[in-house]
């Protein structure tokens, strides 16, 4: 079966972090549209995730006008928060097949 460029620059980016952690860190997985952004901790050793925030739940885009990048931040906390909350201190950052670059790296 061949993949595409977006699935093989995906598993790239994931197996070199699930080579070189750790199993006593979970992962943390962002993906993005054009609109929103989601993120959820992951733990591999039982394929289970763990927490989630997205950008899509209730009460995160208010009344008030909120921009792409602000919106990231604001998913970002939520999920921290949650994280302190469940006792998680140490994660590592899967981008996927998306450059470091702009929300992504905000995030």
């Amino acid at each position: 079966m061949k993949l595409s460029t977006l699935q093989r620059k995906k598993f790239r980016v994931r197996n070199k972090l699930k080579n070189n952690s750790k199993n006593d860190r979970y992962r943390l997985s962002v993906s993005r549209s054009l609109k929103n952004i989601s993120a959820q901790i992951i733990d591999d050793a039982n394929s289970k995730t763990i927490l989630s925030a997205s950008s899509n739940e209730k009460g995160m885009k208010s009344a008030n006008k909120v921009n792409k990048t602000e919106l990231s931040k604001l998913v970002a906390e939520k999920l921290a928060k949650k994280a302190v909350e469940k006792n998680i201190k140490k994660i590592y950052f899967d981008r996927g097949q998306f450059k470091y670059h702009g929300r992504v790296k905000i995030f």
